[in-house]
């Protein structure tokens, strides 16, 4: 089973404010940047409490109908949801990665910062997409938080964009 990271961060390196707002971004997504085509690419969506409760104030579901999976110890309320396929779990990462290898998932999409970087530390990302918006936002949410030890990473591509978007892939410890 593959886990891949598609972010958008500010060049100053956060996902979001401090009180989790996401002013900052491009309006409507700006021009597209490849993340139809990721997103057809996964079959279940990994997600933190926090970023699904930023995702539900959305005027849109933007999930369609892929499965997602919520982290976290204290209950979610999905009742909100309208037209997704959403279910909590918790636990480490690597015993979420095993029940969803198990249930048939194929390739995941990680997202949010925790989750993210929990999934980081424990080495279940093979491939990280970040974007990065022209925008210094100076405080925030960082994408990358402590590591236990250095994790290498390959450089796959830099694409940019009009607006200014600068896309990097890279695969992780190859």
């Amino acid at each position: 089973m593959a886990a891949s990271v598609f972010i958008g961060t500010s060049v100053d390196g956060f996902i979001a404010r401090p009180n989790g707002a996401l002013d900052w971004l491009p309006e409507g997504g700006g021009e597209p940047h490849g993340y139809d085509e990721f997103i057809a690419s996964v079959d279940v969506i990994v997600i933190g409490r926090k970023t699904f409760e930023t995702v539900l104030s959305f005027d849109a579901w933007p999930y369609g109908d892929k499965r997602v999976v919520v982290l976290s110890s204290r209950p979610v309320d999905v009742s909100k949801v309208r037209g997704g396929v959403v279910e909590q779990m918790g636990g480490p990462p690597a015993e979420i990665a095993a029940q969803l290898a198990a249930s048939g998932a194929r390739h995941l999409y990680i997202d949010g910062g925790i989750t993210i970087q929990g999934f980081l530390r424990a080495g279940l990302i093979q491939r990280l997409i970040i974007t990065r918006v022209p925008v210094l936002i100076g405080a925030g949410i960082p994408l990358f938080g402590a590591l236990p030890h250095d994790i290498r990473l390959r450089h796959v591509a830099t694409r940019h964009y009009p607006s200014g978007l600068v896309q990097s892939e890279y695969l992780v410890g190859a």
